[in-house]
C-alpha cells in the first residue's frame, strides 16, 4: 500500500492536548496497578494537583 507524502509540514502540536494525554496515561497506569478503585486523594496525587485541603479531609461541600 502506498501513502502519499504530506506536504508543507502539517504536523501541529497542541501542547494542552499532549499534556492531557500524558495525564490520562498516568491515570491509566495507576489504575491498572491498583488492587481497587483509586481514591480521590490518589487521583490528585497521580495528577499532582491539590485543592489546599488537609490530606484525608472531606471536600468543603461534604464537611
Amino acid at each position: 500500500m502506498n501513502v502519499a507524502p504530506m506536504r508543507g509540514g502539517t504536523a501541529v502540536q497542541d501542547h494542552v492536548a499532549l499534556a492531557e494525554i500524558e495525564l490520562c496515561g498516568e491515570l491509566i497506569i495507576a489504575a491498572s496497578a491498583a488492587a481497587e478503585r483509586l481514591s480521590f486523594d490518589r487521583i490528585d496525587e497521580v495528577l499532582q494537583v491539590s485543592d489546599g485541603r488537609e490530606p484525608g479531609a472531606p471536600p468543603e461541600d461534604l464537611a
